[in-house]
């Protein structure tokens, strides 16, 4: 079965089934809004409790419902001095070291650095024998991204690709996935050096957004990369625990640091379920 799921994702057209996916997730007919709400209240375990508005109908389309705003207690921020904490809800799919430019995927498979972060040398030479984590967002959780530690918004970089599946089964059979895959690469200087969060698409996933930018990106199959000042106006700083960006429908977020700059707390390593605001790791200022 997982050869034939593989196979699939080949095969499909993926921009155009999540260029329709996006049209049906963003509708506010009433019917349809509610079927598919309906839809993942009996098929995942989805907590109304905590969101911001309970009444998971209260919400005009399913995209709305789907990145639901929590309560503002419902995810406490980890306070001690220079710790990282999860920038979502999700289970940490690898964590650990940047080998020589490639990183760790799955049991003999790895995606190539420099190729993820859209081929910039420079980049690369700031990561390339650094640290990452991957976070695997599934459709239960919480959908908006927040900011691991406190930094300054230095670059982005919307970088086209494929939309394959981001879920395990994909991630063990396709190399070089996160790679090839559409994503979003947020560069921010810290006071523990740069820090990268990447929001990586898949397949269905009908749009990322950032919260420093209304825009949605022109999906041209061409690399766009825009720079940021560091004071003034246009300047986008950001404290630790603040929202960062969201995902219409699931994916992955990737954090990359440099060599010797992060060391991970004692309970994460693969599998581990994380929550926004929990400490996973603690920087070496």
């Amino acid at each position: 079965m997982s050869f034939l799921f593989i196979l699939f994702q080949y095969i499909v057209p993926q921009h155009l089934l999540s260029r329709i996916a996006g049209k049906i997730a963003n509708s506010k007919n009433i019917r349809i809004k509610n079927t598919l709400i309906s839809y993942f209240l009996n098929n995942y375990e989805i907590n109304m409790e905590e969101a911001h508005n309970e009444n998971p109908y209260g919400y005009n389309s399913f995209n709305n419902f789907f990145t639901r705003k929590l309560k503002t207690d419902a995810r406490p921020i980890d306070k001690t001095k220079n710790s990282i904490i999860s920038p979502a809800d999700g289970v940490i799919s690898q964590v650990g070291l940047i080998d020589n430019g490639e990183v760790f995927q799955a049991k003999g498979r790895s995606f190539n650095l420099l190729d993820f972060l859209g081929g910039s040398q420079n980049l690369y030479n700031e990561f390339s024998d650094g640290s990452f984590s991957t976070i695997y967002l599934s459709p239960k959780d919480y959908h908006r991204v927040h900011m691991p530690f406190p930094g300054i918004l230095r670059e982005m970089h919307y970088i086209p690709g494929d939309l394959f599946s981001v879920n395990p089964i994909t991630v063990k059979k396709v190399n070089n996935l996160f790679a090839r895959t559409e994503r979003l690469s947020c560069i921010f200087e810290t006071s523990n050096g740069p820090m990268a969060v990447v929001l990586v698409g898949a397949m269905i996933v009908s749009g990322i957004c950032v919260s420093w930018e209304n825009k949605r990106f022109i999906k041209n199959r061409e690399i766009q990369s825009f720079k940021y000042p560091s004071v003034g106006n246009g300047a986008v700083q950001l404290n630790k625990g603040d929202e960062l960006g969201r995902f219409m429908l699931g994916s992955t977020v990737v954090m990359c640091f440099p060599n010797k700059r992060v060391s991970w707390e004692s309970n994460i390593s693969e599998n581990s379920s994380v929550r926004v605001g929990e400490s996973i790791a603690i920087a070496n200022v």
